[in-house]
């Protein structure tokens, strides 16, 4: 019924209406840190609150920014292999793909927001800035201030623990945590990497545009305050419209100024930036078949790069990601290359950025994610405690996002033991923690599960068959070798390698063959050089035995490579398998400018070759034989604790000639199970940019779809028809009691065998 509200005047002044919300975690910032690390601390029973200054969630990835998550994996152009994000974003990057493979920002945006929707633990506030806080002392929070510009509303959010994820830092700011904003010298890291003030000391932001075909002419008349003069600037001598307005990254500026407070007239640079490029794209005359489009969506938010840093008690440098030092505070890890771009953005006349790799993936310790001088603050998102070179890699939001399920855990432990979040770095709750993450599909490197409260420890595993990869039949399409290529293969100690290759010629040449691996056990940076062969290939198709003397030291990845001859075609074959991969040594023109590193003297960064995939549907397996078989795919892979290929596959995976793949447990005792969770193999290798770059597939073909659980006598305690996930968590309503579990699972395709990494029992 309605009720006429009416007051009289108030000779005073009057409140906003306030909502007083207490929780265990107080997250600000909607990102994909804040998101992620909302929704496992919700799962893992926390309650939390969601607080997002935007209609949406996502930040940089969101509709409102639109671009793309990556991280480790850098659009698969450099040499991390299998190194995409687990758990929680892994989650969401697969979903994504199975429901958007065409990359649309507004599916993305659904996704994010029923995810946490699902949580009942998460209060989420949209459209809602943090303004105000209180402390407890000199170095605790108390609570925060934020108001809701939609519906009115001041909400006071108290909570023993808080995330800052906000990309500015607003919490650490108004609370007095220390923090850092611009370049370090190169003297206090010793980074040689470091940039001086010419090139500039802040990544800018950027705003992107979507261009579209309307069918029929659309003429354009630019805003006056458009920047008609931009065709004379040096980059837009490579401008041109195969390039989407979203891939526009450089469209760059802010560098030279205060990236927060400056934040809204950078943007009106941005704008007059934009519609002066759509201004020379229509009116020039130098574009042909332009006159139908139409500008559709321009950014109303740039995406920003950085702004503060906040300290914590350990700062990562240049020297943590290019020597991949270990820490034993790991949580979570990195890839993306040492990113810097020039402080004049869009007006420099330098390239838009300067990026090198290192060799590998990198740890990143949890003393970065805390500030060290406000005892209850996390740090999220690209705040985390980093100097300027190392945030260069550490900023992207797949790693933000990783680092976010890290600090949700570690807020779980800080809940469930009253401690705060520094009191974790001793050796037993830093296990915990460690265990935890790792049991919950985050990846640490160089760590693995145990098997403690897991009925796997003291089961006996007997599986149907175990693949022993003999050969890769001859069914695919033929390789032309303008570039060298590899084929990744697990080989065991002990292990030689006698291979038979199918090679075409045009005419009578010689086939260079090399065997490489990698310096440092675990990348797959091919640095180092075991044995050259070379044979005589005769006109035609013909096959051919090699044999080498290389015999490995050790369980490893080694490179079967192939060298650059244009004259030379080999077989390849249809057959994928996890944890098998071919490689190529060229590069991708959106991480590298060579298929070489080749970094100026003193910059602290080395030299080595790009070996990278390609993308399905090509990325075909070489074709071959091989006298000894190679053992990697085995049983005993279950029990390891890792989760994705690292020195070896670290899958059981069957053999696709047998029909009815299964996996049967055996105890001694009855065991009374309640949960049983399995990672499947959702090809860690592939990046799944989020937005924007389409795929062509939205199901991944390594993965099992379906799958059946049972009882040492026969009983179906479990089906599934449709899985896409990596990780299935089935829990029994009632415990399950039983000596034997039995798990059949079916080949993805007939060319994919099927594949487990692991399982967890308890």
């Amino acid at each position: 019924m309605h009720t006429m509200i009416l007051e009289g005047i108030e000779s005073g002044k009057r409140k906003s209406h306030s909502i007083t919300l207490a929780s265990d975690l107080v997250i600000v910032g909607g990102g994909m840190a804040g998101t992620c690390a909302a929704i496992t601390a919700a799962r893992e029973g926390l309650k939390v609150t969601l607080v997002q200054d935007r209609p949406v969630l996502g930040g940089n990835a969101s509709s409102e920014i639109r671009l793309w998550v990556l991280g480790a994996t850098s659009h698969m152009g450099n040499n991390n292999r299998w190194a995409r994000e687990g758990g929680v974003i892994d989650e969401l990057m697969v979903e994504n793909m199975y429901r958007n493979p065409e990359g649309n920002p507004i599916i993305l945006d659904t996704i994010l927001i029923e995810k946490v929707y699902l949580e009942d633990n998460i209060k989420l506030l949209l459209n809602t800035s943090v303004y105000e806080l209180e402390k407890r002392g000199e170095d605790q929070i108390d609570f925060v201030k934020a108001f809701c510009s939609q519906n009115s509303t001041e909400y006071i959010l108290s909570a023993p623990l808080f995330m800052d994820a906000s990309g500015d830092g607003i919490l650490g700011f108004l609370s007095g945590a220390a923090f850092r904003m611009g370049a370090e010298s190169k003297e206090e890291f010793d980074e040689q990497f470091a940039p001086d003030h010419k090139y500039g000391e802040l990544l800018g932001h950027s705003l992107y545009f979507y261009s579209k075909d309307t069918g029929k002419p659309v003429r354009y008349i630019a805003p006056a305050y458009a920047n008609t003069e931009l065709s004379k600037l040096p980059r837009f001598k490579t401008f041109n419209l195969r390039e989407d307005g979203c891939r526009l990254w450089w469209v760059e500026y802010g560098g030279r100024t205060d990236t927060i407070h400056n934040s809204e007239d950078i943007k009106w640079e941005l704008w007059r930036i934009i519609y002066g490029i759509w201004d020379h794209v229509k009116n020039s005359g130098q574009y042909p078949n332009v006159e139908n489009l139409t500008l559709e969506w321009v950014g109303t938010i740039p995406g920003k790069r950085e702004s503060r840093r906040f300290e914590g008690d350990y700062i990562m440098h240049q020297k943590d990601v290019v020597e991949q030092r270990e820490h034993f505070d790991a949580v979570s890890f990195g890839g993306w290359a040492l990113d810097l771009h020039p402080a004049d953005g869009v007006f420099s006349d330098k390239p838009g950025c300067t990026q090198w790799h290192s060799k590998g993936v990198y740890q990143i310790p949890f003393r970065t994610m805390y500030s060290r001088n406000i005892k209850n603050l996390f740090l999220g998102g690209r705040l985390i405690s980093a100097s300027h070179v190392a945030f260069g890699s550490t900023r992207v939001m797949a790693t933000c996002a990783h680092n976010g399920q890290a600090i949700a855990m570690a807020a779980k432990l800080c809940k469930e033991r009253n401690l705060l979040p520094s009191d974790l770095l001793a050796s037993e709750p830093m296990k915990a923690l460690q265990t935890l993450l790792i049991q919950s599909g985050q990846y640490i490197p160089k760590l693995s599960l145990g098997l403690e409260n897991n009925f796997l420890q003291d089961a006996e595993i007997q599986v149907s068959s175990e693949l022993e990869l003999s050969s890769l039949a001859a069914d695919g399409p033929w390789k032309s070798l303008e570039f060298s290529m590899a084929q990744l293969l697990p080989v065991s100690e002990g292990q030689q390698l006698s291979v038979k290759l199918i090679i075409k010629s045009k005419q009578k040449s010689t086939l260079k063959l090399e065997i490489r691996k990698s310096q440092i056990l675990g990348n797959y940076t091919l640095d180092e050089l075991v044995e050259r062969k070379e044979i005589d290939v005769n006109e035609g198709e013909h096959s051919y035995q090699i044999n080498f003397d290389f015999k490995s030291d050790t369980t490893q990845y080694v490179a079967l490579c192939l060298m650059q001859n244009d004259e030379l075609e080999v077989k390849c074959s249809s057959t994928r398998l996890t944890g098998v991969l071919s490689i190529f040594n060229k590069f991708n023109k959106s991480v590298a400018t060579s298929s070489i590193q080749s970094p100026p003297p003193g910059i602290g960064i080395d030299e080595f070759d790009f070996w990278v995939p390609e993308r399905r549907p090509n990325g075909y397996n070489l074709a071959f034989e091989l006298n000894d078989p190679l053992k990697a795919f085995g049983k005993d892979n279950l029990r390891n604790g890792i989760f994705r290929p690292t020195v070896k596959p670290n899958a059981w995976v069957a053999s696709i000639e047998d029909k009815n793949p299964q996996l049967k447990l055996s105890w001694s005792s009855i065991k009374s199970i309640k949960e049983v969770t399995l990672f499947f193999d959702t090809d860690f290798d592939h990046p799944m940019e989020s937005t924007l770059m389409g795929h062509p597939e939205s199901e991944i073909p390594f993965c099992v779809k379906s799958y059946r659980i049972k009882d040492g006598n026969g009983k179906l305690l479990h089906t599934q028809e449709a899985n896409h996930q990596t990780i299935n968590i089935i829990s029994f309503e009632q415990a399950v009691s039983t000596k034997e579990l039995i798990i059949e699972l079916d080949h993805p395709s007939e060319s994919v065998p099927a594949a487990l990494f692991g399982l967890i029992c308890k």
